[in-house]
């Protein structure tokens, strides 16, 4: 079981490139749903050891949040192969967490690795 990581712009970029699959929670300590999602954040994660879970704390770290043009928390990103595939604003039930992780873990990423693959070999 991975812990779920406090993400910086220490080691932000190299945890977005050295993972498969990051979801990334936007929060701040005086955001209330923030605090409830943190506890399913958490214990949602504990469930998906093939998934890194992060945390990034916006009142610490703005220059991550406003580069993902982040304007409500919290706010949830999935990125997958260093692409961000998609985000989800609000607090959310397990349940409905664990679908999310199920369509992003899901999501057909052939079309733009082949885009990146075509860009790349110009």
């Amino acid at each position: 079981m991975m812990a779920v990581l406090q993400l910086d712009k220490n080691n932000f970029k190299q945890t977005i490139e050295n993972n498969p699959f990051v979801i990334v929670d936007f929060w701040a300590p005086w955001c209330e749903p923030c605090m409830s999602f943190g506890e399913t954040f958490q214990s949602v994660s504990e469930q998906h050891a093939n998934i890194v879970f992060g945390l990034v704390n916006i009142d610490e770290d703005p220059e991550i949040s406003n580069y993902f043009n982040v304007k409500q928390i919290p706010a949830v990103l999935a990125i997958r192969d260093q692409v961000v595939v998609d985000a989800q604003v609000g607090d959310m039930t397990a349940p409905e967490f664990e679908k999310t992780i199920k369509v992003w873990g899901d999501f057909d990423l052939s079309e733009v690795n082949r885009h990146f693959d075509e860009k790349a070999a110009v």
